[in-house]
């Protein structure tokens, strides 16, 4: 009956013969009748033991992996995506924190997929056991090991928003024939048609070709598609020197084509701002004492509401130095539902409740702080 999930009449058969036979036993009749709601409220969510067997096997081999070959394993969740609770960003920022070098989306570099390549920075990469195959994810195998630098993550074109993946496929394929001289030579020979170009433009791909992303963009509205018998042809013109975007331009950019940045995270531009409002860090709140007030601001990076939460809702903060994890409890829900599901950037006023390495931020105050983001437009993943 545990087993059967959300079955109608599952559990209610049993309610009778339980509380009659703690009363027996000399239970009061309130008390049984709370230790069968509980009952009732795991039948919501409980598994059966092979089902727990089976996931503690998947969370340990994670844990291994993401321990031991953690480029390998952001590769792999990235190329994996949409799944999950956490988005692309917060894989990489974690990918990040970690040591691992990320490279960017390259016209000149990237598959379809992302991949590990060896980092731009070697010699001041750690040394690691990987293994000796790693162009792409389809080559991390059995292979036999040895101690490297550890590698790098090569973002693969599929991270760009937009981009057809027929596309990116008939830019791998021209590239390896030949590498591509500039955006023009790209379009012709990879066939891509404006909006994928600009797709590509947009998300900062095309660097290596045009450099920043204004220049890249007018070098992609400068394209001509000739027909076949002119495609030999060249027209020259002159290219004006444009301005590169600001550090904010760059970032707002990134967000919007491609859902995360490899530049500074957004709350580092805010921070001195942030301390004047006496916020303080995700890495600061980790060591303040259990009970301690304390007030916490951050990237909403999700929402979740478990149905056996009694209304509780749980928030995810993302600043640059970590995450916070914010219990906002029913009676805040409906006070503040505005706060609650509109903020992109939320303050948090509350109490730390701290178990063991585990901290939580409980909820007493909510506060919207979304404009400081100006056009940053930030998405979360909201009750998955």
């Amino acid at each position: 009956s545990m087993a059967a999930w959300r079955r109608k009449g599952g559990l209610w058969h049993f309610q009778e013969r339980l509380v009659s036979g703690m009363k027996a036993r000399g239970y009061t009749e309130e008390f049984a009748g709370r230790i069968f709601q509980q009952i009732l409220g795991f039948g919501e969510y409980g598994f059966p033991e092979s089902h727990a067997a089976s996931f503690a096997l998947l969370v340990y081999v994670s844990a291994w992996l993401k321990h031991h070959e953690p480029a390998a394993f952001a590769a792999a969740l990235l190329n994996s995506q949409p799944m999950g609770f956490y988005a692309p960003a917060q894989i990489l920022q974690d990918t990040r924190r970690h040591g691992v070098e990320v490279l960017p989306v390259d016209v000149m570099a990237s598959g379809w997929e992302c991949a590990l390549e060896k980092p731009l920075n070697a010699k001041d990469a750690k040394e690691h056991r990987i293994t000796k195959s790693f162009s792409s994810m389809s080559s991390v195998s059995s292979a036999s090991s040895v101690v490297c630098a550890s590698p790098a993550v090569r973002l693969g074109l599929r991270m760009v928003r937009g981009l057809s993946q027929e596309g990116a496929e008939r830019l791998v394929a021209a590239r390896a024939r030949q590498a591509f001289d500039n955006v023009e030579d790209l379009a012709r020979r990879a066939r891509l048609n404006r909006h994928d170009l600009n797709c590509l433009a947009g998300a900062g791909a095309l660097a290596s070709l045009a450099g920043h992303r204004r220049q890249a963009s007018w070098d992609v509205a400068g394209v001509e598609f000739m027909p076949p018998v002119l495609e030999d042809s060249t027209i020259q013109d002159t290219k004006p020197e444009l301005a590169a975007p600001t550090e904010g331009e760059n970032l707002a950019d990134d967000y919007r084509t491609l859902g995360f940045t490899l530049g500074r995270h957004p709350l580092s531009l805010l921070r001195r701002r942030l301390e004047r409002m006496r916020f303080v860090t995700a890495e600061e709140l980790r060591h303040l004492p259990h009970g301690n007030r304390a007030r916490a601001a951050g990237i909403v990076t999700g929402r979740q509401r478990p149905d056996t939460a009694s209304g509780v809702v749980f928030v995810t903060l993302e600043d640059e130095t970590g995450m916070v994890n914010v219990v906002v409890w029913r009676d805040l829900v409906e006070r503040q539902r505005r706060e609650l599901l509109g903020s992109s950037l939320m303050g948090v006023s509350g109490v730390i409740e701290r178990q063991g390495d585990v901290v939580h931020l409980v909820a007493r105050r909510l506060a919207d702080h979304t404009p400081l983001l100006g056009r940053l437009a930030i998405r979360s993943r909201d009750f998955h």
